[in-house]
């Protein structure tokens, strides 16, 4: 396969791209599931042949579904398995991670085609190239070679344990506030508690997003007001608590009139906070969250400039987020380093001048 067929691929058949979409969306939470089994317990001939058999099975979705690009890469991690199977290599952390990444990366093409998006941010030139290189090397240099392939895709050195961003021991410090600017902020958190209460997998999200947001700003030199972001990110989706929660806590595919309702939720929320002296940036914020630099996001379908600084860093700092829980409710235990590479190749949703700072953010953490 040539460099535009990485770019910009044809949809042979559109109909057989859904189906391997739905055969994808089953397989993929076994290959992550089988190997975690599997590096801990590398000896298990059963797991290793539960993870060989997952990926062919794959495989032979996108073969039938004439989806070359999905044989391309499920081919080589399918051949390095039968490798390690065979006693070549080993199964290590680099690998592992590899083969997690490659997957997030089909999903990723998967999803951009039947959306009509470009396939350009997620480097998969150099993915394909690389797991190619990896099927004949001599054992002693895999290791080495994973490492160098994750960073190429993802812009990240390898961690060899999974990272998790943590809230701050301490509470996130804030700037010192008025009297009545502290009532409302305490107000704030507690409503996003409120939101937090309604689904485990919610809890601890304000404090995480916070830390992100406060901490991305900083790292820019502060443009944004602290107090006005801290509000905007404690209210960004309380707004969805005013909808049925049949829609915004769905398990499963959202249907079309999910998704209607659920773009209420930015304008709910900013209506609340403007009702209230003193917080129309963060109502601006709230109400801009979901707009993307291309215009196509909502509600307003506004472009560039036109969409406020703190919306633009809650933007990415909550789609972060968005890809942790999805990922967690499908079973995956995914690293930071995945979630933030998810986030990189999709960086045409979100402002340019932010990704830099937010990159510099995740960084120092995994680092720390």
């Amino acid at each position: 396969m040539d460099n535009q067929t990485f770019v910009a691929p044809a949809i042979l058949d559109r109909e057989g791209l859904e189906e391997f979409t739905d055969a994808l969306t089953d397989r993929a939470p076994e290959v992550e599931r089988d190997v975690a089994r599997l590096l801990k317990n590398p000896a298990d001939p059963a797991i290793t042949a539960d993870l060989f058999r997952a990926i062919h099975n794959i495989k032979g979705d996108a073969s039938l579904c004439k989806f070359a690009l999905g044989v391309s890469i499920t081919h080589p991690i399918e051949s390095m398995v039968g490798r390690f199977r065979a006693g070549e290599i080993a199964f290590s952390e680099l690998l592992a991670e590899l083969i997690l990444l490659s997957f997030d990366r089909l999903e990723l093409s998967v999803d951009a085609l039947l959306h009509g998006k470009s396939l350009d941010g997620l480097r998969l030139p150099e993915l394909l190239a690389g797991l190619d290189d990896l099927t004949r090397l001599p054992p002693a240099q895999v290791d080495a070679r994973c490492a160098e392939l994750i960073e190429a895709v993802t812009g990240f050195p390898s961690l060899l344990a999974e990272a998790t961003v943590q809230a701050p021991h301490a509470s996130v410090q804030r700037s010192e506030t008025k009297a009545g600017t502290a009532s409302d902020l305490e107000f704030f958190r507690s409503l996003a508690l409120q939101l937090e209460s309604r689904s485990p997998l919610f809890k601890g999200r304000t404090v995480r997003i916070l830390r992100l947001a406060l901490e991305t700003n900083k790292m820019a030199g502060a443009p944004v007001d602290p107090q006005q972001l801290e509000a905007a990110v404690c209210l960004h989706d309380v707004g969805m608590m005013f909808l049925p929660e049949s829609a915004w806590l769905k398990v499963g595919k959202m249907t079309d009139e999910d998704r209607q309702l659920l773009r209420q939720h930015p304008d709910l929320a900013a209506g609340l906070l403007l009702r209230m002296s003193g917080w129309q940036d963060a109502a601006e914020m709230v109400a801009q969250h979901h707009e993307m630099p291309d215009g196509s996001g909502y509600p307003g379908q506004l472009a560039g400039d036109a969409i406020c600084p703190g919306a633009r860093i809650l933007s990415i700092v909550d789609a972060f987020e968005a890809v942790m829980l999805k990922h967690i409710h499908r079973g995956k235990n995914r690293s930071v380093l995945r979630a933030v590479a998810e986030i990189n190749a999709c960086d045409k949703q979100f402002a340019e001048e932010w990704i830099a700072p937010f990159n510099a953010v995740i960084r120092k953490t995994i680092e720390n």
